[in-house]
């Protein structure tokens, strides 16, 4: 089977050599994905709103990789703040509340100190 890369179009994927997405077989791999709004390039300053941004740009990769975040197997979370990660569980029900993935959250820094939340996930394409 082939795979697909999936680009946001970022120069910062072409600086250090990552997709935001790889389509290898039946799975989807998405990368790390922070609470930027990519149209404007903007982050708000509440976790809770980049969560729910995290997945909205979680939701649109995976349509353009032929998935949808029903098709979600594995999700990882990394907060900088493990404190935050309470705040964001009602955002993590109402995504994938039903779906139910494996999953595991572990506190690291990130890229910079606006992201406050990453999520990377695996789905099955279908």
């Amino acid at each position: 089977m082939s795979r697909k890369l999936i680009s946001s179009g970022s120069d910062f994927e072409n600086q250090i050599g990552y997709s935001r997405a790889v389509v290898d077989g039946d799975y989807v791999f998405v990368s790390g994905t922070t609470g930027y709004q990519y149209d404007a390039m903007t982050i708000s300053d509440d976790v809770v709103e980049q969560a729910e941004q995290c997945f909205v740009n979680i939701q649109n990769v995976l349509a353009e990789a032929g998935s949808d975040i029903s098709d979600i197997v594995r999700a990882t979370y990394i907060f900088p703040n493990r404190d935050d990660f309470k705040a964001c569980w009602p955002v993590f029900k109402k995504w994938l509340g039903e779906v139910k993935p494996a999953a595991m959250m572990f506190e690291a820094r990130l890229m910079n100190d606006d992201m406050k939340v990453e999520i990377q996930v695996t789905a099955k394409k279908h």
